[in-house]
C-alpha cells in the first residue's frame, strides 16, 4: 500500500469486529513505532501490549471515548477493541514526555495497522492511576497514551470542516469527522499580506 493513500483513508475506529488478532501484527505495530526518529536518538518510547481476553474489558474502563458525542461514541459491548497497546515514556531516558517521539511512533503503529486491515484509535484520555496499578507499570514509566486495535466493523469518513470542529454521526450511524482544508492551513514561503 502507498503510504500517502493510507494516511488519506485511514481514521479513527471505535467500533471492532469480535475476532482475534494475530499477535505477529500488534508485534509490527510496536517494531514500527521503534523504528520511528527520536529526538537526539535518546528512543525514550517502550510498549505494553494488551490482547488477554480476560484484560481486555478492564483496560476499556480506563479509557474515555469520543467527547464530543459521549456515549454514543464509546464503543458499544460486542464491538470493543481485541487489543491496546499502551505507549510509556522511560523517565530514566528522558526526563520528560517527549511529545514529538511519541507522537512519531504511534503514527507508524496506526499506518502499519491499517495496511494489515486493523483500526486504531489513539487515546490520550486515560485513567492512568488505574491502568498503571492494572498493568504494574513502574512509576519510572509515564503513561502517555493508548492505542485501541481490532478488525473494523465502521468506516468513518473526513469531511471539509465547515462551522465546527465536533465530529458527528449521521442517520446511517457513520461517523462524520470535520477536516480543516489545505487552503485553510498552507502557508508558502511565509505569510502573505492581505
Amino acid at each position: 500500500m502507498q503510504v500517502y493513500k493510507a494516511v488519506l483513508k485511514r481514521r479513527s475506529i471505535r467500533k471492532y469486529k469480535e475476532k482475534h488478532i494475530p499477535a505477529v501484527l500488534l508485534r509490527k505495530m510496536v517494531n514500527a513505532a521503534r523504528l520511528a526518529p527520536s529526538a537526539a536518538n535518546l528512543q525514550p518510547c517502550e510498549y505494553v501490549i494488551v490482547n488477554k481476553e480476560d484484560m481486555l474489558e478492564p483496560v476499556f474502563h480506563t479509557l474515555k471515548w469520543a467527547g464530543y458525542i459521549f456515549p454514543e461514541g464509546t464503543p458499544p459491548f460486542g464491538h470493543r477493541p481485541m487489543a491496546y497497546i499502551v505507549v510509556l515514556v522511560n523517565r530514566n531516558i528522558a526526563k520528560y514526555d517527549q511529545g514529538h517521539d511519541t507522537g512519531a511512533a504511534i503514527q507508524n503503529m496506526l499506518l502499519t495497522a491499517y495496511e494489515d486491515g486493523l483500526g486504531t484509535c489513539w487515546l490520550v484520555s486515560v485513567d492512568r492511576a488505574k491502568l498503571r496499578k492494572l498493568l504494574h507499570i513502574p512509576e519510572r514509566y509515564n503513561i502517555n497514551s493508548v492505542v485501541s486495535a481490532g478488525f473494523p466493523d465502521e468506516e468513518p469518513l473526513a469531511v471539509p470542516l465547515k462551522d465546527s470542529i465536533k465530529y458527528w454521526v449521521d442517520s446511517r450511524n457513520r461517523m462524520h469527522v470535520p477536516k480543516r482544508r489545505i487552503e485553510d492551513i498552507l502557508h508558502m514561503n511565509g505569510f502573505s499580506k492581505k
